[in-house]
């Protein structure tokens, strides 16, 4: 399907060259997807931060970065090396001609598979994704997600994924799978999240609903 200047979005090519690369997606620990127009980033922190407090060895996925390339990808805390990146960057382009018939990758597409086989390979517990845009036929929704996680919907990148919190909401519910839990921190999400859910009866966490806080500006 057309998903946006003119470029012909799915997860065909990807799943190719995964392929090719051995399936990493396939060897990670459990995974947890976060999407959302706001608040991605902040919300893998913090899962990180409670994860390495239980005494799990962390892996984090985000983009963009902000000064170094290497930011994108955290191991229990750590940011990775050029060294490493550059390791798996050159595993993903031999997979990517192999056999001469080269798969064409977008430049997030071939990071997140340079980025899943590096963290395939750290000996992980738990993996934390952000998608980068969308979520349906995001890069890392390759992935398959054990718990999703949707921070808030707007109205954002429209002419990839819709002019209304309807359609972006549904292209953002993409991220959840059949019977995983999903936390919903949307206050009032879009109807087409929920009737997605209902259809894959996901295990429901919806803010001010299944759970709540409350504080001020300095506490909650």
């Amino acid at each position: 399907p057309e998903f946006g200047h003119g470029k012909s979005f799915d997860l065909d090519a990807l799943r190719a060259a995964l392929h090719a690369l051995g399936n990493p997606q396939g060897k990670l620990p459990p995974a947890i997807h976060v999407a959302g127009t706001n608040g991605k980033g902040s919300t893998c922190a913090m899962l990180e931060a409670v994860a390495q407090q239980a005494g799990y060895r962390t892996g984090v996925y985000t983009s963009p970065h902000l000064v170094h390339f290497e930011e994108r990808c955290r191991i229990h805390g750590e940011s990775v090396s050029a060294a490493d990146l550059v390791a798996n960057f050159a595993a993903v382009e031999s997979a990517r001609v192999e056999n001469g018939d080269e798969v064409s990758l977008t430049y997030f597409e071939f990071s997140t598979l340079a980025i899943l086989r590096l963290l395939s390979l750290s000996r992980l517990d738990v993996a934390i994704l952000e998608v980068g845009l969308g979520g349906r036929l995001d890069a890392v929704n390759i992935v398959d997600t054990d718990c999703a996680v949707i921070t808030s919907i707007d109205l954002d990148h429209m002419e990839y994924l819709g002019t209304t919190r309807e359609s972006i909401g549904r292209e953002k519910a993409g991220i959840m799978r059949p019977g995983k839990p999903v936390v919903i921190s949307d206050p009032v999400p879009p109807q087409s999240v929920l009737d997605h859910a209902a259809e894959l009866r996901a295990d429901v966490w919806r803010f001010g609903v299944d759970f709540n806080f409350s504080g001020d500006k300095q506490q909650w």
